[in-house]
């Protein structure tokens, strides 16, 4: 079993940025694909960022293409998002999804995986 803790987020202002980490218990993550997604108010949950267990591969969403940078240190355990440029539609809650089989890889949240409870970001004008 994984468990995932999210931290980094708060408030940002348009243009600026912010980085959030993810850090994995037990000593299977280099095993496991991570994903980032978010989920805005009243809107549902959105792919955002995804890296292969080696960390070899990455995938973004179109909308934050050239402005986010996921990456991993698999002996730290940890999964990072690099968000840069941010705008205020940035605003959300982001969670980090360990996924064994790479469904994350595709843009698909896993059905099955481990997810983390959740950091809020959010950007002012």
């Amino acid at each position: 079993q994984v468990q995932l803790v999210e931290s980094g987020g708060g408030l940002g202002q348009a243009g600026g940025s912010l980085r959030l980490s993810c850090v994995a218990s037990g000593r299977t993550f280099r095993l496991y694909n991570m994903g980032w997604f978010r989920q805005a108010p009243g809107k549902e949950r959105e792919f955002v960022a995804a890296i292969s267990s080696s960390g070899g591969s990455t995938v973004y969403a179109d909308s934050v293409k050239e402005r986010f940078t996921i990456s991993r240190d698999n002996a730290k355990s940890t999964v990072y998002l690099q968000m840069n440029s941010l705008k205020p539609e940035d605003t959300a809650v982001y969670y980090c999804v360990a996924d064994l089989r790479g469904h994350v890889l595709s843009g698909d949240p896993p059905p099955v995986g481990y997810w983390g409870r959740g950091t809020q970001v959010t950007v002012s004008e």
